[in-house]
């Protein structure tokens, strides 16, 4: 089966897959340039994602979510602005 490669139209993105207690983020810069990292779903930790996406100049979040556990993550984002 052939590879498939697509353009990258983000520069810094960041994927983040919510889970009841724990929170895995992923921020990529290239095909070969990502860091991985937990976080747990307390405000304190979820302010170090947000402060640690921030420092690596995330311009775009997806995020995957089962029930209502993405709603702290989400909010978290609102002292951003």
């Amino acid at each position: 089966m052939e590879k498939l490669i697509f353009d990258q139209v983000v520069l810094v993105g960041c994927g983040i897959d919510v889970h009841k207690d724990i929170i895995v983020a992923t921020i990529r810069k290239s095909e070969k340039e990502y860091e991985t990292k937990e976080f747990r779903s307390y405000t304190s930790s979820l302010t170090e994602l947000r402060e640690w996406c921030k420092s690596e100049r995330v311009t775009h979040i997806a995020m995957e979510s089962t029930g209502v556990y993405w709603k702290p993550v989400f909010n978290i984002w609102k002292r951003v602005i």
